[in-house]
């Protein structure tokens, strides 16, 4: 998970900070310290450590902060505020340009994940934007890299334009060309990695830019690279002279260093991020809300994006009615799971709820092979059974048990979710108003599919 130590380390760092009520001077500086270290041993770029700290620190030993009621909070608004700044205050959009059909150029080094963000980037387009993207294979170097843009552009639903080994700037005219006669909105160009940066390939990607004249040039870089990646960005900004940075694999990286430093460094902004192996599993980057994350504060803004992009709003209209007319089946529970599923995994979800300690999360086992069996389970039984689950005696379980690989336990566990989550349905649609409202996830899950 992003950021995983560091937001651990700071959670510690302010928990101590707000069992001592107000602070002196020494005691603020001693936090200083230890956030220092944090960022440190998050592969944060040194010179950037020390600029943040003495920023946050000049603003912490003010009257502002000693002085206050609540010095703790009053910090970790500072902290925040420094943090959002840092990773560049604000999101950077996408820009398109007013050339049609809008090009942009992927670069970035080979292993980085360069060939499937360009399809994720343009699956994210064509869904939030309605874009007609084309992707354009340019990588004629790695074995098997156009077959991997094509098999990623079918996954996606994305047409790719491929020459084979032709020269990449030749491919890249035709492609544009192509495009223009097809009507399409965006080209987005997949171009050669190298293991590390050398002349020929900075060279090739220069020319293709000096032809293409792309809207945005965006870097590709490994966030698990640490430090590394930062040194990437500085030497590809400084040869292409890049707009923007995409991050890749951010939800394996648990110390973060390269999203803090990069954007500093290059001073072009962070405006992607890949958060999972899924060709969904991009999102823009949002600075204060990363911020967020880190602190414990979570991200329930990009919760709320993703379930009201997993969940259909027809769907949702008509559950409501069946909730409210006591008409939710077992079926419908399945449906609720499955387009939880699209939001992502359960980590994820947990890991962007406010007050929950990214480190905790180890010691909660998330079954994920649940789903799979609540589903046997449910397709085991008859459509009248899926309607009427009080119709399920001991034999009518036993019998789904069997037809489903589980046992006559895991059928019970399932219905008694199932009967939590009618409950808790209720009362958000306003009946069964008295009794005590649990959380949302507790009555979904009803604990049935965690083990601590």
């Amino acid at each position: 998970m992003a950021f995983e130590g560091l937001s651990s380390k700071f959670q510690n760092i302010f928990k101590k900070l707000g069992n001592r009520g107000k602070l002196t001077e020494k005691e603020v500086k001693e936090a200083m310290r230890e956030v220092k270290l944090a960022l440190i041993e998050a592969d944060v770029n040194f010179t950037i450590v020390k600029q943040f700290v003495n920023s946050v620190s000049a603003r912490a030993v003010g009257t502002e902060v000693l002085e206050s009621l609540t010095p703790s909070q009053q910090i970790i608004k500072i902290v925040n505020e420094e943090l959002t700044e840092l990773m560049g205050g604000s999101v950077a959009k996408l820009e398109f340009g007013p050339r049609k059909p809008s090009i942009i150029l992927l670069a970035g080094l080979q292993g980085a994940g360069k060939t499937t963000m360009a399809g994720k980037l343009a699956a994210y387009l064509a869904k939030t934007q309605s874009k007609k993207p084309l992707l354009v294979a340019c990588d004629i170097y790695r074995p098997a890299a156009i077959t991997q843009l094509q098999v990623v552009g079918e996954k996606v639903n994305v047409p790719v334009f491929e020459r084979g080994t032709q020269n990449p700037v030749k491919t890249v005219e035709e492609a544009i060309a192509y495009a223009e006669r097809n009507l399409m909105d965006v080209v987005i160009i997949d171009t050669a990695g190298r293991l590390h940066i050398d002349e020929t390939m900075m060279d090739e990607i220069a020319a293709i830019k000096e032809f293409a004249k792309p809207a945005e040039t965006l870097l590709v870089v490994d966030s698990m690279t640490g430090q590394d990646a930062v040194n990437v960005a500085a030497s590809f900004n400084e040869k292409l002279g890049l707009t923007g940075v995409i991050l890749t694999k951010l939800d394996g990286d648990t110390r973060g260093g390269a999203a803090l430093s990069v954007r500093q460094v290059t001073g072009k902004p962070i405006k992607f991020s890949g958060i999972g192996e899924k060709l969904t599993d991009i999102e823009p980057f949002y600075p204060d809300r990363m911020a967020s994350r880190i602190l414990g504060m979570g991200d329930v803004l990009t919760l709320i994006e993703k379930a009201e992009q997993a969940f259909d709003e027809k769907q949702a209209l008509e559950l409501a009615s069946k909730i409210k007319n006591d008409g939710f089946t077992l079926e419908d529970f399945l449906d609720q799971f499955q387009q939880m599923k699209k939001m992502g995994s359960m980590e994820e979800i947990l890991g962007m709820m406010p007050g929950v300690n990214a480190s905790q999360l180890k010691d909660v086992q998330i079954d994920n092979k649940a789903m799979g069996r609540m589903e046997a389970i449910i397709r085991s039984m008859t459509p009248k059974e899926r309607r009427k689950p009080e119709l399920l005696n001991a034999s009518r379980k036993k019998r789904i048990a069997a037809g489903s690989g589980t046992t006559v336990q895991d059928v019970n566990r399932l219905l008694k979710q199932f009967e939590q989550s009618r409950q808790l349905m209720k009362q958000f649609t306003g009946k069964g108003k008295g009794k005590k409202r649990r959380g949302l996830l507790g009555g979904l899950f009803g604990g049935g599919g965690f083990n601590s």
